[in-house]
């Protein structure tokens, strides 16, 4: 038994570390292709690299497969305000990799998308339901309306076993709201005004109108429209 649950186990492992792989393929393929010959720069939000997965990576992975090509000029990564898992985690892989890395504040995505050409956002998906619309790390709605302000293409990476057609819209997902203290604390310290509520949801859904870049999966790179037929089809 415990041989077979090992195999098991082990098979999974292969099978999501395969997933990614092909993940960052088509991602990357999709934006060189779109860069030209340049050398490019990218935006990404919260965590979605080895540390999330079972090794290489969703949205991550996409960044890993443009650096492991020779074609990547420089990652940025936002802080993922309040939890701080660009910071903590996205930061740290970016360093480990030794791949040319930009740590900035959430509130900084716009300045930096105004100020330097970047040639693409890209961001992972806890959930994506059959009209396209996507809900991940809070801070992932902004980027998508900044980067459609800025004429960015806004990517979505997610393997196919985060869709889920069985909700049609993106107000059907329900939004885990997370304690008070993530916001007025840090290390256990009270930073806030005593006595201040707060609202601090832990999600947030982007419209499928703002993927532009398109949805990348293990199958290849959508649009948000396209999912439920590519789907089928399989």
């Amino acid at each position: 038994m415990v041989k077979l649950v090992s195999s098991w186990c082990q098979k999974m492992l292969d099978d999501d570390i395969n997933t990614n792989k092909k993940i960052g393929w088509f991602g990357a393929e999709s934006i060189l292709k779109s860069a030209g010959g340049r050398n490019v720069q990218l935006l990404t939000h919260c965590n979605t690299g080895s540390l999330a997965t079972a090794g290489y990576g969703t949205a991550l992975g996409v960044i890993r497969s443009i650096h492991e090509q020779g074609r990547l000029a420089q990652a940025y990564c936002t802080e993922t305000r309040p939890y701080n898992q660009g910071a903590r985690l996205t930061a740290y892989e970016l360093v480990f990799e030794k791949m040319p890395a930009t740590l900035i504040c959430d509130s900084m995505a716009a300045a930096l998308m105004n100020c330097r050409k970047i040639d693409a956002v890209l961001v992972g998906a806890d959930r994506v339901i059959r009209n396209g619309d996507t809900a991940n790390k809070i801070g992932t709605y902004q980027l998508a309306v900044t980067a459609k302000c800025h004429k960015v293409p806004f990517y979505v990476c997610a393997p196919t076993t985060s869709i889920d057609l069985n909700l049609g819209e993106g107000k059907d997902i329900p939004i885990e709201e997370r304690p008070c203290e993530e916001m007025t604390d840090i290390a256990g310290i009270r930073i806030a005004s005593p006595g201040i509520s707060c609202w601090n949801p832990a999600f947030d859904v982007t419209p499928a109108e703002l993927i532009t870049g398109g949805i990348v999966t293990e199958l290849g790179v959508f649009k948000p429209s396209e999912l439920h037929t590519i789907l089928q089809a399989q």
